[in-house]
C-alpha cells in the first residue's frame, strides 16, 4: 500500500513539475513540440524516398518545403479573400455604423446612459488599454515573434526528420535491455497515432472547406471562399473552433448588411456540415486513433490553452494520444491511460448504422 501511495505521489510530483516547465518554457517549448508532430507525417513518405535511393538530407529538405508551400498556398488564399473585402469596406462601415446607432439607442432605453457618454466611457477603455502606441508596438512585436516561430519550426522538422534514427537510437540506450523492445513499440505507435490523426485532420479541413464554400455561396454569402477557409482552419481547435467559425460568418455577414433569412442560412449550413462531420468525415477520414474521453479531452484543451494559449488547443488532442499510448504500455501507469481513455466503440458511417 505505501508503495502504490509512493508511486502514486511520484507520479502526481512528475505532472506538476512538467506543467510549470512547459508554461515558464512555452518560447522555447511549443515550436518544439509543433514541428516534432509535424515530422511525424513524413516519417513514412521520407523512409520510403530514402529505400528509393534518395538521401536522408534530401527526403526532409523535401518534407519542410512542402509545408512551406501548403502555408504559403493558405496566406495567399487568405490574402486573395482580404483584398475582396477591401473593395466593400465602405458598405460595410456603414452597415456597422448603423448597427453600433442601434445598439446604443438600446444602452440607451435600457441604462440611460447616452450616446456621448457612452462613446466617451468606449474612447476611456480604448486609451487605458492601448497606451501610447501600445497595440500597434503589440502588434508588430506578435508579428515578428510568430515569424521567428515559423521559421524555428521549419528548422526543427527539418532537424527531426535527418536526425530521426539518431534520436530513436538514444532512447534506447537510455532503456534497459529487457525494456528495449516495448520502448520501441511505443515510439512507434505514438508516431503512428500522431501522423494518422493528423492527416485525417488536415483531409477533413479541405473537405469542410468545399463543404462550407459550396453552401455559403449557394445562400449569397459576400466573400464566401473566406468565411469557409476561417470555418475549416478553426476544426484544428475541437469543440470550440467550430462554434467560433460560425458566430465570425454570422458577424460578417451582418456587417454586409445580410438579412435575417441569410443568418438563418448560415446556421442551417453548420448544422449540416456538423452532421456530415460526426457520422461521415470522422469515421472514414479521421478516424478513431486518438480514443480519448470527453472529460479528459476538455480538460486537456483547457490545461493546454492555460500553458500555450493558441498552440496548446492546437496540439492537446494529438499529444493526449500519445500520453495514452505510454500511459497503456508501461504497468504502473495504466490507471492513467484508462482514466484518460474511452470504451465507446469507433464510430461507423450513418449508412452502415443497423437499426434497432
Amino acid at each position: 500500500m505505501d508503495k502504490t501511495l509512493s508511486k502514486g505521489i511520484q507520479v502526481s510530483l512528475f505532472i506538476v513539475l512538467t506543467v510549470l516547465i512547459l508554461y515558464f518554457g512555452k518560447e522555447v517549448l511549443a515550436p518544439i513540440a509543433i514541428a516534432s508532430i509535424l515530422s511525424m507525417l513524413f516519417v513514412v513518405p521520407s523512409t520510403r524516398l530514402e529505400h528509393k535511393g534518395l538521401p536522408r538530407w534530401a527526403s526532409a529538405l523535401l518534407s519542410v518545403v512542402i509545408l512551406a508551400a501548403c502555408l504559403a498556398g493558405l496566406v495567399f488564399l487568405l490574402n486573395w479573400q482580404l483584398q475582396s473585402f477591401a473593395e466593400q469596406l465602405d458598405d460595410m462601415k456603414k452597415n456597422l455604423s448603423q448597427m453600433l446607432s442601434n445598439l446604443q439607442g438600446w444602452i440607451r432605453e435600457r441604462s440611460g446612459i447616452a450616446p456621448s457618454e457612452q462613446k466617451a466611457i468606449a474612447e476611456e477603455q480604448i486609451k487605458n488599454g492601448s497606451g501610447n502606441g501600445g497595440m500597434a508596438q503589440q502588434v508588430i512585436a506578435g508579428f515578428f515573434s510568430l515569424s521567428i516561430d515559423v521559421i524555428l519550426v521549419f528548422v526543427y522538422t527539418y532537424l527531426f526528420l535527418f536526425y530521426r534514427a539518431r534520436l530513436k537510437n538514444f532512447l534506447l540506450k537510455i532503456t534497459d535491455l529487457n525494456r528495449r523492445e516495448r520502448t520501441l513499440e511505443i515510439v512507434d505507435s505514438a508516431s503512428q497515432v500522431a501522423a494518422s490523426y493528423m492527416t485525417g485532420l488536415a483531409k477533413m479541413i479541405v473537405t469542410l472547406w468545399i463543404l462550407y464554400g459550396i453552401g455559403f455561396t449557394a445562400i449569397g454569402v459576400e466573400n464566401a471562399l473566406f468565411f469557409a477557409i476561417v470555418c475549416g482552419l478553426l476544426e484544428l481547435i475541437p469543440f470550440i473552433g467550430n462554434l467560433t467559425g460560425t458566430a465570425i460568418t454570422i458577424l460578417g455577414v451582418t456587417a454586409q448588411g445580410g438579412e435575417t433569412d441569410m443568418i438563418l442560412g448560415v446556421l442551417a449550413i453548420y448544422i449540416v456540415v456538423q452532421f456530415i462531420q460526426t457520422y461521415l468525415l470522422e469515421p472514414l477520414v479521421v478516424g478513431n486513433e486518438v480514443n480519448i474521453n470527453p472529460l479528459f479531452t476538455i480538460c486537456s484543451l483547457v490545461l493546454a490553452e492555460a500553458v500555450w494559449g493558441i498552440p496548446g488547443l492546437i496540439l492537446a488532442i494529438p499529444i493526449a494520444g500519445i500520453l495514452k499510448i505510454i500511459c497503456d504500455r508501461v504497468p504502473y501507469l495504466q490507471p492513467y491511460g484508462y482514466l484518460i481513455g474511452s470504451d465507446k466503440k469507433p464510430k461507423k458511417p450513418f449508412w452502415k448504422r443497423k437499426a434497432n
